[in-house]
Protein backbone atom coordinates (compact mmCIF):
# COMPACT_ATOMS: atom_id res chain seq x y z
CA UNK A 1 0.00 0.00 0.00
CA UNK A 2 1.71 3.37 -1.26
CA UNK A 3 -0.73 6.08 0.00
CA UNK A 4 -2.56 4.95 3.04
CA UNK A 5 -5.92 4.79 2.33
CA UNK A 6 -6.79 1.23 2.36
CA UNK A 7 -9.59 -0.18 0.96
CA UNK A 8 -10.35 -2.47 4.70
CA UNK A 9 -10.15 1.02 6.48
CA UNK A 10 -12.91 2.26 4.29
CA UNK A 11 -15.54 -0.75 4.86
CA UNK A 12 -14.36 -2.66 1.61
CA UNK A 13 -12.82 -6.07 1.03
CA UNK A 14 -9.60 -6.28 -0.64
CA UNK A 15 -9.75 -7.83 -4.26
CA UNK A 16 -7.02 -6.84 -6.33
CA UNK A 17 -5.42 -3.97 -4.99
CA UNK A 18 -5.13 -2.57 -1.31
CA UNK A 19 -5.71 1.00 -2.19
CA UNK A 20 -8.43 2.81 -4.74
CA UNK A 21 -6.45 5.76 -4.98
CA UNK A 22 -3.51 4.34 -6.28
CA UNK A 23 -4.06 1.30 -8.34
CA UNK A 24 -3.41 3.53 -11.04
CA UNK A 25 -0.24 4.78 -10.53
CA UNK A 26 3.07 4.90 -12.21
CA UNK A 27 5.25 2.28 -10.59
CA UNK A 28 8.15 4.75 -9.85
CA UNK A 29 5.66 6.68 -7.80
CA UNK A 30 6.08 5.12 -4.27
CA UNK A 31 4.09 6.63 -1.90
CA UNK A 32 1.98 10.01 -0.97
CA UNK A 33 1.06 11.62 1.70
CA UNK A 34 -1.37 14.21 3.06
CA UNK A 35 -1.77 15.13 6.84
CA UNK A 36 -5.59 16.57 5.88
CA UNK A 37 -8.55 15.50 3.54
CA UNK A 38 -9.79 18.30 1.58
CA UNK A 39 -12.76 19.86 3.28
CA UNK A 40 -13.93 22.05 5.82
CA UNK A 41 -11.15 23.98 7.41
CA UNK A 42 -8.37 22.38 5.35
CA UNK A 43 -10.28 23.90 2.19
CA UNK A 44 -10.34 27.03 3.40
CA UNK A 45 -6.55 27.16 4.68
CA UNK A 46 -5.72 25.93 0.70
CA UNK A 47 -7.82 28.29 -0.58
CA UNK A 48 -6.79 30.98 1.46
CA UNK A 49 -3.28 30.32 0.86
CA UNK A 50 -3.51 29.72 -3.05
CA UNK A 51 -6.20 31.99 -4.01
CA UNK A 52 -6.43 35.05 -0.87
CA UNK A 53 -3.14 35.93 -0.87
CA UNK A 54 -2.39 34.62 2.49
CA UNK A 55 1.33 33.23 1.82
CA UNK A 56 2.13 33.63 5.59
CA UNK A 57 -0.06 30.28 6.02
CA UNK A 58 2.35 28.47 4.39
CA UNK A 59 5.21 27.84 6.74
CA UNK A 60 2.64 25.97 9.58
CA UNK A 61 1.30 24.25 6.99
CA UNK A 62 4.27 22.81 5.09
CA UNK A 63 5.68 22.44 8.70
CA UNK A 64 2.44 20.00 9.38
CA UNK A 65 3.23 18.29 6.20
CA UNK A 66 7.43 18.15 6.72
CA UNK A 67 6.48 16.22 10.07
CA UNK A 68 4.34 13.27 8.27
CA UNK A 69 6.45 9.79 8.03
CA UNK A 70 6.60 7.68 5.02
CA UNK A 71 7.18 3.66 5.42
CA UNK A 72 11.08 3.06 6.47
CA UNK A 73 12.60 2.59 2.92
CA UNK A 74 11.64 5.49 1.36
CA UNK A 75 12.48 7.49 5.02
CA UNK A 76 15.68 6.62 4.51
CA UNK A 77 16.00 7.19 0.63
CA UNK A 78 14.82 10.45 0.48
CA UNK A 79 17.68 12.82 -0.83
CA UNK A 80 15.51 16.11 -1.51
CA UNK A 81 12.58 18.13 -2.18
CA UNK A 82 10.64 19.73 -5.05
CA UNK A 83 8.45 21.53 -5.44
CA UNK A 84 5.60 21.28 -8.52
CA UNK A 85 5.87 24.47 -10.36
CA UNK A 86 3.61 27.05 -11.49
CA UNK A 87 3.70 29.08 -14.78
CA UNK A 88 5.35 31.98 -15.33
CA UNK A 89 1.91 33.58 -15.80
CA UNK A 90 0.23 32.02 -12.61
CA UNK A 91 2.72 33.19 -10.90
CA UNK A 92 2.79 36.72 -11.60
CA UNK A 93 -0.90 36.70 -11.38
CA UNK A 94 -0.40 35.31 -7.78
CA UNK A 95 2.64 36.83 -6.62
CA UNK A 96 4.44 33.10 -5.68
CA UNK A 97 4.13 29.75 -5.76
CA UNK A 98 2.26 28.23 -2.83
CA UNK A 99 3.96 24.83 -3.56
CA UNK A 100 7.13 26.49 -3.28
CA UNK A 101 6.81 28.02 -0.31
CA UNK A 102 5.54 24.99 0.96
CA UNK A 103 8.47 22.78 0.30
CA UNK A 104 10.85 25.40 1.64
CA UNK A 105 9.09 24.50 5.41
CA UNK A 106 9.05 20.65 4.54
CA UNK A 107 12.39 20.63 3.56
CA UNK A 108 14.03 22.80 6.56
CA UNK A 109 11.48 20.41 8.62
CA UNK A 110 13.50 17.24 6.98
CA UNK A 111 16.91 18.97 7.11
CA UNK A 112 17.01 17.59 3.47
CA UNK A 113 18.14 20.20 0.55
CA UNK A 114 15.21 22.55 -1.41
CA UNK A 115 15.45 21.67 -4.83
CA UNK A 116 13.90 24.80 -6.55
CA UNK A 117 13.95 25.18 -10.51
CA UNK A 118 15.51 21.13 -11.19
CA UNK A 119 11.02 20.94 -12.57
CA UNK A 120 9.70 23.42 -14.97
CA UNK A 121 6.62 24.37 -16.39
CA UNK A 122 7.15 25.27 -19.96
CA UNK A 123 3.72 25.99 -20.79
CA UNK A 124 0.64 27.38 -19.22
CA UNK A 125 -2.04 24.93 -18.69
CA UNK A 126 -6.11 25.57 -16.98
CA UNK A 127 -6.71 25.59 -13.57
CA UNK A 128 -7.66 22.14 -12.36
CA UNK A 129 -10.45 22.66 -9.89
CA UNK A 130 -12.87 23.58 -13.18
CA UNK A 131 -11.72 20.31 -14.83
CA UNK A 132 -12.78 16.74 -14.81
CA UNK A 133 -10.32 14.34 -13.87
CA UNK A 134 -10.35 13.13 -17.77
CA UNK A 135 -9.39 16.97 -18.94
CA UNK A 136 -7.21 17.00 -15.83
CA UNK A 137 -4.79 14.39 -17.17
CA UNK A 138 -4.80 16.03 -20.69
CA UNK A 139 -4.36 19.82 -19.29
CA UNK A 140 -1.07 18.88 -17.73
CA UNK A 141 -0.16 16.17 -20.12
CA UNK A 142 3.35 16.91 -20.64
CA UNK A 143 3.53 19.80 -19.39
CA UNK A 144 6.65 19.56 -17.36
CA UNK A 145 10.24 19.06 -17.65
CA UNK A 146 13.51 18.95 -16.27
CA UNK A 147 16.01 21.95 -16.22
CA UNK A 148 18.92 20.16 -17.66
CA UNK A 149 21.34 21.89 -16.34
CA UNK A 150 20.37 20.66 -13.10
CA UNK A 151 19.56 16.73 -14.18
CA UNK A 152 22.35 16.07 -11.68
CA UNK A 153 20.39 17.30 -8.56
CA UNK A 154 18.15 14.32 -9.23
CA UNK A 155 20.69 11.54 -11.30
CA UNK A 156 19.63 8.27 -8.98
CA UNK A 157 17.83 9.88 -6.09
CA UNK A 158 14.58 9.55 -4.56
CA UNK A 159 13.27 12.76 -4.72
CA UNK A 160 9.77 14.30 -2.12
CA UNK A 161 7.40 16.56 -5.04
CA UNK A 162 5.39 19.08 -2.84
CA UNK A 163 2.54 20.27 -3.53
CA UNK A 164 -0.77 21.56 -1.68
CA UNK A 165 -3.17 19.34 -3.06
CA UNK A 166 -3.56 16.04 -4.31
CA UNK A 167 -6.77 15.36 -6.26
CA UNK A 168 -6.82 12.92 -9.23
CA UNK A 169 -2.88 12.67 -9.46
CA UNK A 170 -2.93 13.99 -12.91
CA UNK A 171 -0.31 17.06 -12.35
CA UNK A 172 1.61 14.64 -9.82
CA UNK A 173 2.08 11.78 -12.48
CA UNK A 174 3.28 14.33 -14.74
CA UNK A 175 5.81 15.83 -12.93
CA UNK A 176 7.13 12.06 -11.56
CA UNK A 177 7.04 11.40 -15.62
CA UNK A 178 9.30 14.32 -16.10
CA UNK A 179 11.50 13.71 -13.41
CA UNK A 180 12.12 10.14 -13.61
CA UNK A 181 12.53 10.51 -17.07
CA UNK A 182 15.16 12.72 -16.40
CA UNK A 183 17.18 10.28 -14.19
CA UNK A 184 15.00 10.35 -10.83
CA UNK A 185 14.78 6.80 -9.24
CA UNK A 186 11.45 7.56 -7.56
CA UNK A 187 9.49 10.35 -6.31
CA UNK A 188 7.07 10.32 -3.17
CA UNK A 189 4.83 12.83 -2.81
CA UNK A 190 3.29 15.13 0.37
CA UNK A 191 0.15 17.68 0.10
CA UNK A 192 -1.37 19.72 2.62
CA UNK A 193 -4.80 18.19 1.79
CA UNK A 194 -6.33 14.99 -0.30
CA UNK A 195 -9.32 14.77 -2.50
CA UNK A 196 -10.48 11.41 -1.85
CA UNK A 197 -12.47 9.44 -5.13
CA UNK A 198 -15.80 9.21 -5.02
CA UNK A 199 -16.54 5.34 -4.09
CA UNK A 200 -17.55 3.19 -7.34
CA UNK A 201 -21.69 2.38 -7.33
Amino acid sequence: MRCGISLQDIGIAASGSSCIECEDWLPYLRQARAPFVMAGNAARIVHALKYGGWSELADEMGTQMGRLRFSPDVETELAGVLPVPLSRARARERGYNQAELLAKAVAEVRRLPLLTGVLQRHRHTQRQARLSPPERQTNVSRAFKVDSERRACIDGQHVLLVDDVLTTAATVQDCVRALCSSGARAVSVVTFARARRELPT
